[in-house]
């Protein structure tokens, strides 16, 4: 693969990621893949799939996991519904989670990642041990399948993402590092994030945003690439200061407006094309 490949998230029947033919259609070679929905989780769909990434020419990066009864409507509702972090739904969301990692196999993707949900920061709650624990049952299946699992940013500071990789004590646990997410969440400036935590970034995607007036209370406001306040040229320039080579996975999450989607991530496509052109030459 060659350095800083653009990238898309991508979906087949679930999630909010635009359909292979958008990254076709815009000549985008690698892809993340938002997991399809359980039923259609099998070899002959992993086959299928395959079959239609090699004839056009894409290459899968990671298969993200998402579940029923997720909702990001606000902060709170993110804290209570999202990830492994909820307890009603944590034995089945992991389970999920473990066939997830399963059809990632037979897709011969190396990497699964996920939204782990709202970890406590106080690391001496019981909730913050059942969430190592969980996190830990996770990336041991991964590890059997030679996987690494990679926590999406966005719901911890850089400094709380680094003490839970650091407390999980696996091997194989790293980040997809978003930085609009930083602003949307309020949870940090995303340059300043990306530096403290770059030796555990492994996938990132590319998205941008502006800040909420009152942030960490309410949502920022997602925007097309380069109209935001992550400073694009900047995150790109910094994912070379920290030695990221990876593929730049654009994100832009307004599946209901697909024609205005596919024109902004087009857009950005362009965008990253010709910072990545000044920086790596």
């Amino acid at each position: 693969m060659t350095e800083w490949p653009i990238g898309v998230f991508t979906s087949v029947d679930a999630g909010l990621g635009v359909k292979l033919e958008v990254a076709q259609e815009l000549g985008i070679p690698t892809i993340q893949l938002h997991a399809p929905h359980r039923s259609t989780r099998t070899p002959e769909s992993a086959e299928r799939f395959l079959s239609k990434l090699e004839e056009l020419g894409i290459q899968l990066t990671c298969v993200f996991g998402g579940f029923e009864g997720e909702s990001y409507a606000d902060i709170p509702t993110v804290s209570k519904t999202v990830g492994l972090v909820p307890q009603e739904t944590r034995a089945a969301r992991l389970q999920e989670m473990k066939e997830i990692s399963d059809f990632a196999r037979l897709l011969g993707c190396d990497v699964i990642g996920l939204h782990l949900g709202f970890v406590p920061h106080d690391t001496t709650a019981p909730l913050y041990q059942e969430i190592l624990d969980v996190t830990r049952l996770l990336c041991d299946h991964a590890g059997v399948n030679d996987q690494a699992v990679h926590l999406e940013t966005g719901q911890e500071t850089a400094d709380a993402l680094l003490q839970f990789i650091g407390d999980t004590k696996r091997d194989n646990l790293f980040i997809n590092f978003d930085p609009a997410n930083m602003i949307l969440y309020g949870t940090g400036e995303p340059i300043e994030a990306l530096q403290k935590v770059g030796k555990y970034v492994r996938s990132v995607h590319c998205k941008d945003a502006k800040w909420s007036s009152q942030p960490g209370v309410t949502w920022g406001q997602e925007m097309p690439l380069g109209q935001g306040q992550v400073d694009i040229a900047k995150y790109l320039q910094t994912l070379h200061e920290i030695g990221y080579h990876g593929p730049l996975t654009i994100e832009r999450e307004i599946p209901q407006e697909p024609d205005r989607q596919k024109a902004e991530i087009g857009h950005a496509s362009q965008l990253l094309s010709e910072i990545r052109a000044k920086i790596l030459g």
